[in-house]
């Protein structure tokens, strides 16, 4: 059973950038598609970027051209750079694999 470990939340002002990753223990990890997702108060946890196993991506029309997803298989972890940062970005960021979920990792944009 695979397990995740996100890491790389903070606190950033607007126009800020923060990196999280998302580790994993577990084999087969780069046999897998990873997800990236958010949940802000309030809101439904919504998908943010995905990778294929083959590094294939797809981002919400929201995060287009700020942020970017990317893999690093002999690390078991996938990241997600995020430029540009918006108030509304605010959220717990989740990775997620294999029906497996993180514990997340909390995003803050605000100055």
């Amino acid at each position: 059973q695979v397990q995740l470990v996100e890491s790389g939340g903070g606190l950033v002002q607007p126009g800020g950038s923060l990196r999280l990753s998302c580790a994993a223990s577990g084999s087969g990890f780069s046999q897998y598609a990873v997800g990236w997702f958010r949940q802000a108060p309030g809101k439904q946890r919504e998908l943010v970027a995905v990778i294929s196993s083959g590094g294939s991506t797809n981002y919400a029309d929201s995060v287009k051209g700020r942020f970017t997803i990317s893999r690093d298989n002999a690390k078991n972890t996938v990241y997600l750079q995020m430029n540009s940062l918006k108030p509304e970005d605010t959220a717990v960021y989740y990775c997620h694999t294999r029906s497996v979920w993180g514990q997340g990792t909390q995003v803050t944009v605000s100055s």
